[in-house]
């Protein structure tokens, strides 16, 4: 009987760390923010969105996509979370936003051996062919003011066109092109910032699908609000990053 009531109190004890929901969260290839090390998806946004899941009391099952196919999916799942996505009029009555996990500082970036692209304003880049992730903010905010634009899956492709020669132009954050070149093998030397974007400096957030269960939601506002208190959290959004 004593081992009994052992068993029924340890089974009790565990029923919370049991039921612990895991939910789906999905965003892509964007070092050193997301990365992927030994096939888990990991790097600074990621480690945030994971201590604010755990505040929650949630596991977050993180999966890697092109950006196109992850927001399509998050767009259309339930329950399913998405990150660092940008907070538009276009976007924001479609999703719930837990909060910024990400802040970027995007513009124009040319191989370094095209001396011929010299870029002094936002206006001039409307010259050359730029590639740009479908879906992504800043295809959007290009697209509609007139620019050159060639759509890609995701950041991957978008480098490929550039060091081919295929396109004169693609889009990223001039702090984060040493690990990008880095996560994908390409000579760093090549690339050259050419022109910061005033219309492209933005944050990122985590944010959910329309029909995911608002205790969820509720859950992980309450956590963001702690974590934004946290260390890790200044470390992750200082204005002076890597």
């Amino acid at each position: 009987m004593n081992y009994f009531r052992i068993y029924i109190l340890t089974f009790f004890l565990s029923w919370p760390a049991l039921c612990k929901p895991t939910l789906t969260v999905v965003t892509e290839l964007s070092p050193p923010n997301q990365t992927l090390i030994n096939n888990q998806v990991a790097g600074k946004s990621t480690e945030l969105v994971r201590a604010i899941f755990a505040k929650a009391n949630l596991n977050a099952n993180i999966e890697l996509y092109p950006w196109a196919r992850a927001y399509n999916i998050a767009l259309k799942k339930p329950n399913t979370f998405i990150y660092s996505m940008a907070k538009t009029p276009e976007r924001e009555h479609h999703f719930y936003w837990i909060g910024e996990v990400a802040t970027y500082e995007m513009g124009f970036v040319k191989l370094s051996e095209r001396r011929d692209i010299n870029i002094t304003s936002n206006e001039q880049a409307k010259q050359y062919k730029i590639a740009v992730q479908r879906h992504d903010l800043a295809a959007q905010r290009l697209t509609e003011r007139g620019y050159t634009v060639v759509y890609t899956s995701d950041i991957n492709k978008s480098y490929q066109l550039l060091m081919s020669g295929k396109v004169d132009l693609i889009i990223d954050d001039k702090n984060y092109i040493a690990a990008m070149a880095n996560e994908l093998g390409l000579d760093e030397s090549r690339l050259h910032f050419a022109f910061a974007i005033d219309f492209l400096a933005m944050k990122g957030f985590l944010a959910a699908n329309k029909n995911t269960n608002p205790h969820h939601i509720n859950a992980l506002k309450n956590a963001f609000a702690e974590i934004q208190a946290s260390t890790l959290y200044s470390q992750v959004m200082r204005t002076n990053r890597p």
